[in-house]
Formats: structure tokens, C-alpha cells, sequence
């Protein structure tokens, strides 16, 4: 009675080649990928289960202790809220004014090309460069901000120093660094809507809005997909912004959940709850991403 049909075959010579051909090039991508994204999260799971301050050779095992200190603290739960109130009104207005300037600089200006090349340079800087350059600008007594609020009889607010504004100034810097960004994506996207498509409109007789609705929206809803889940997921990991304007501060007014992490980690040296606020931040940008691909994708239009 035969168990194995006699079907099955060894690789041929030239199926081993294409195997090990596959292997070597692909084998060490592989290996880097594994050491530099799987082992960190698997080592950072770990950690938030002992106690260590990165110093001391011995890790006790603590259990949830870390967890429990974590979710108990009193600032916690403010900078969970101020971490989503920065990536809501980042990311909202990232996305809005970018549509809005990119379909400005679409039309046919003079000077589309060096508008585009301007609004796109601070893309380029460093976060930090811009945080100091709009630390001067947002400076209470000389501050380019207060020069020109002044002459209108507005007083200009402590931007940097005032828990009221402080989250509003950080805000401000992140979507001016980062809106480049979005307007270049955008007009990729509107300079691949076929003209035709305006032109049958126009013959059905669809005005601005209705073209704009019905025609460029549709259009752009798989740069705006794109745009939704990356901007979100680099909100989250936002650190030297909020590092050199604020330092976090005031108190803890604009204190994300990242920042929270480098100050449990470099500065108390506590890697456990350092691992715990790592893992949570994960599971965080997991549970919006899985989010956005299953509910905005549905409303893709890939045609």
C-alpha cells in the first residue's frame, strides 16, 4: 500500500540554483530586518517585566509592577491626552492646508516651481534647526510673532512658557516643518488626474465645487490614504521638535507619550517603564494602522 504519491520529486539543479540564488540575496536583508526591528521589540517586551537602570548587571523579574506604576502614575493619562491632541491636529492640519496650497500651486502660477522648492526646504532642515529658528519667533518682547501682533493691539502670548499655548506653538512648528511634504504628494497626484476627466464635467455641466468633489477627491484618495497613515504614524514618533522648543514643558503641557519614554529611559534610567511606555506607543500606532487600512481604504478609489 503506498502512502506517498509517486508524484513527488526532488528540485532539479537549476531549481537548487534559483533557491540559493534567492537566499543570498535575499538572506541578509532578511537578517537585518530580523536583528534591527525583531530582536529591539522582542528585548523591549522583556524589559518592561524587570526592573534595571541600565547600569546594575542584575535584571529582577517584576511582573506587571511596571505596568501597574505606569498606568497608576498621575501624569500618565495627561500625556496619553496630549499625545492624541497633537497627532489630531497635526496630522488634521498637515493634510487640509497641504490639499489647499497644493491646489493653489497646481494652477498655472509663474512661479509654481520656486513656491514649491520654498514650502518643501523645511521638509529638509533638521527638526531641531527648526525648533530654534521658531524659539526666536515666538519670543514675547522681540520675537518676529510679537513685531507683527503688536502694531494690530494684539499682546502676543508666552508661546513656549504659557501651558495654554504651549501645545499650540509645537503644533505650529510640526505642521509648518512637515507641510512641504504633504503639498509635494498632492501635486504628484493632481498632475496624474487625466484632464479628460475635468473636461466631461465641465461638459455636464459641474461647476468648481462639483469637479473639485466628484472628480479631484476621488482622485487623490489613495495620495490622501498614504499621506493619513504615515503622518499619523511619524506624529507619534515626534521627539526633536518638542526636545529643543520645550523640553516638554510646561509642567508636562506638551509632553507626548515619545518624550515620556526619553525621560523614563536617559534621564530617571528606568528601562522598565521605559519598555512599558515603548509598548504601549506600539500597540498604539498597530491599532490605528490596522484602523485606517481597514475603514479609509474601503473608500479608495484606485481607478
Amino acid at each position: 500500500m503506498r502512502f506517498f504519491p509517486h508524484s513527488i520529486r526532488m528540485p532539479s539543479p537549476r531549481e537548487r540554483r534559483e533557491w540559493l540564488l534567492f537566499l543570498l540575496l535575499v538572506g541578509p536583508n532578511l537578517a537585518l530586518f530580523a536583528v534591527f526591528t525583531y530582536w529591539p521589540l522582542i528585548y523591549n517586551f522583556y524589559l518592561s517585566f524587570v526592573r534595571w537602570n541600565f547600569l546594575r548587571p542584575t535584571k529582577p523579574f517584576v511582573g506587571l509592577d511596571n505596568y501597574i506604576n505606569v498606568f497608576t502614575s498621575a501624569s500618565f493619562w495627561a500625556i496619553f491626552f496630549n499625545t492624541f491632541v497633537f497627532a489630531l491636529f497635526s496630522v488634521s492640519l498637515t493634510l487640509v492646508i497641504g490639499l489647499a496650497l497644493a491646489l493653489l500651486i497646481n494652477q498655472p502660477l509663474r512661479y509654481r516651481n520656486t513656491a514649491r522648492a520654498v514650502l518643501f526646504s523645511p521638509v529638509v532642515m533638521s527638526g531641531a534647526v527648526v525648533a530654534v529658528v521658531w524659539s526666536y519667533i515666538f519670543d514675547p518682547r522681540y520675537g518676529l510673532l510679537d513685531q507683527f501682533l503688536r502694531p494690530l493691539g494684539i499682546v502676543s502670548p508666552n508661546w513656549l512658557s504659557d501651558p495654554t499655548w504651549a501645545m499650540a506653538a509645537v503644533i505650529i512648528v510640526y505642521v509648518w516643518k512637515n507641510l512641504g511634504y504633504a503639498v509635494v504628494i498632492y501635486l504628484a497626484g493632481l498632475q496624474g488626474i487625466p484632464r479628460e476627466l475635468y473636461e466631461a464635467a465641465r461638459v455636464d455641466g459641474a461647476g468648481p465645487w462639483a469637479r473639485f468633489r466628484h472628480v479631484t477627491l476621488p482622485g487623490l484618495s489613495p495620495i490622501a490614504f498614504f499621506l493619513s497613515v504615515t503622518s499619523v504614524l511619524a506624529t507619534f514618533q515626534a521627539f526633536d521638535i518638542i526636545k529643543v522648543l520645550t523640553d516638554g514643558g510646561p509642567v508636562i503641557a506638551t509632553t507626548t507619550l515619545i518624550y515620556h519614554l526619553y525621560i523614563l529611559g536617559f534621564v530617571s534610567y528606568d528601562a522598565g517603564q521605559a519598555g512599558v511606555i515603548a509598548m504601549v506607543l506600539f500597540l498604539i500606532m498597530f491599532i490605528l494602522t490596522v484602523i485606517q487600512i481597514r475603514y479609509l481604504e474601503q473608500r479608495v478609489n484606485y481607478g
